[in-house]
């Protein structure tokens, strides 16, 4: 299993948030770059990157300190936030991000996605971002009538190699990630499934290993202490 250290950046900062409510953004580290490069001396090898400011205004707005980390670090980085056109992925992938995560996109376009997605095969991973069984939005404010695993299916069968599901009620909580939705997109779609939301402890990810999940993305756990990176980079080797 992949351990992907996460930084969500708003406002050219680090920063985690509860359940996505932008009320609760919090600073949890003074630079992207220099984060970045700690991960990488512990061991990383993957980074999730997320451009909050970008998600909300629908296009990139962090994107010189993103391309920055690109430019400084030999990390395989994937990034979500703000990726709306063709011309943002091209921009992006010159950049150095090895991978773009689309999300309200796969919602409101998605035969734009679908294009994205058979262009440019597993450089474009879709993110699935679920509240009361639903999928989110627009920075997470905008809800749909989709279910995540009916989405699941579409993207799958649309050809996406990976697909990053976040539990919105679980993100940031620290309360363990949810193994029963995670379950049951997994069975669901051949794509590779990378966990969001709720990672807490080096147990949870076991639990999520047992699962069979591709991939887990770590953000608040690591900044706060409940789980050692370094441990985790190594249980998973």
């Amino acid at each position: 299993m992949i351990i992907f250290p996460a930084i969500d950046l708003k406002d050219g900062k680090p920063v985690r948030l509860t359940k996505g409510d932008f009320a609760t953004t919090q600073q949890v580290a003074d630079d992207a770059v220099i984060t970045a490069k700690k991960f990488e001396s512990m061991g990383a090898t993957h980074l999730h990157m997320v451009d909050l400011d970008g998600a909300l205004e629908a296009k990139p707005v962090n994107n010189k300190i993103i391309e920055t980390v690109a430019s400084e670090t030999n990390l395989f980085i994937e990034l979500g936030g703000g990726i709306r056109t063709e011309e943002t992925i091209e921009h992006y992938l010159k950049a150095g991000i090895s991978r773009l995560i689309l999300g309200s996109v796969a919602i409101n376009d998605p035969e734009f996605a679908t294009a994205m997605i058979q262009k440019y095969g597993e450089k474009i991973a879709v993110g699935i971002d679920a509240k009361n069984g639903m999928a989110q939005g627009g920075g997470w404010l905008s809800g749909s009538s989709v279910h995540f695993a009916t989405l699941a299916k579409q993207v799958d069968k649309a050809g996406v190699q990976t697909i990053i599901y976040t539990d919105i009620a679980k993100d940031g909580t620290l309360s363990g990630p949810n193994l029963e939705d995670l379950g049951e997109v997994n069975k669901a779609v051949k794509a590779d499934v990378i966990a969001s939301g709720g990672v807490t402890t080096i147990d949870d990810l076991k639990a999520l290993d047992e699962i069979n999940i591709h991939g887990a993305i770590c953000g608040k756990s690591i900044y706060k202490g409940t789980l050692s990176l370094e441990e985790a980079l190594k249980t998973f080797a």
